[in-house]
């Protein structure tokens, strides 16, 4: 075993926002420390520790070269069968193909974003009626899994380099989430479920004015 790889080992879990994954992350931190590794919630690139692994969860900055060098192995999420749906929020994305299953990466982070060896691949599942907030705590929840799967491992698995051809998912906009007037709900179901009510909520337009609607699920009928 490597001397690197011996607890208590140095673990950097990093997110540079302030947005939906940062209670996770505060979580997975307290219990990496509560399973005999010093880990620690690294707020910047900057605040990357030296000679351990890191973990970028849901960041939305590209870490450096230098900050990569600081440690053994560097770890990314992914949510997609990469080097398909490379970029920009492949969960939404997929779930407004109409995809229930959605596949997840962890992954090898480098300069070069979505392109590093693939460690483990795992699947989310959903039955079609999810909302936003109940498909982000059940990636969150598979993320920290998958952490704890890397961290519990003998030895630190290599991976295997990602094959097939690249695609691209673009960056999210505001209108990105307006409905359509003329098409019925069931027509835009996935639009709505994947609409944050706080942050890019769904809307439409009628007579010259915009109107902004909020989704939140009632109790089930079962």
């Amino acid at each position: 075993m490597q001397d690197w790889w011996k607890k208590p080992r140095e673990v950097s879990v990093v997110i540079d926002n302030d947005e939906w994954m940062l209670t996770y992350c505060k979580k997975l931190v307290d219990d990496i420390n509560n399973q005999g590794d010093n880990a620690y919630l690294c707020r910047s690139y900057e605040a990357v520790k030296k000679n351990g692994v890191s973990f970028f969860l849901s960041c939305h900055g590209i870490a450096s070269a230098e900050i990569l060098a600081r440690n053994h192995r560097n770890l990314v999420i992914h949510a997609s069968k990469l080097p398909e749906g490379r970029g920009w929020s492949p969960l939404t994305w997929q779930i407004l193909q109409g995809e229930n299953r959605i596949p997840v990466c962890f992954l090898e982070a480098e300069e070069k974003v979505d392109s590093g060896n693939i460690i483990y691949i795992d699947y989310l599942e959903f039955e079609g009626h999810e909302l936003i907030n109940e498909m982000r705590e059940a990636l969150a929840t598979l993320s920290c899994n998958l952490c704890f799967r890397f961290l519990d491992e003998e030895y630190p698995p290599a991976g295997v380099e990602q094959q097939g051809n690249s695609t691209y998912f673009p960056k999210r906009k505001p209108e990105d989430s307006q409905l359509d007037v003329n098409k019925t709900i069931a027509e835009q179901i996935n639009l709505l479920r994947v609409a944050d009510n706080e942050h890019y909520p769904a809307f439409f337009e009628w007579q010259d004015h915009f109107y902004r609607i909020r989704i939140e699920k009632m109790q089930s009928k079962k």
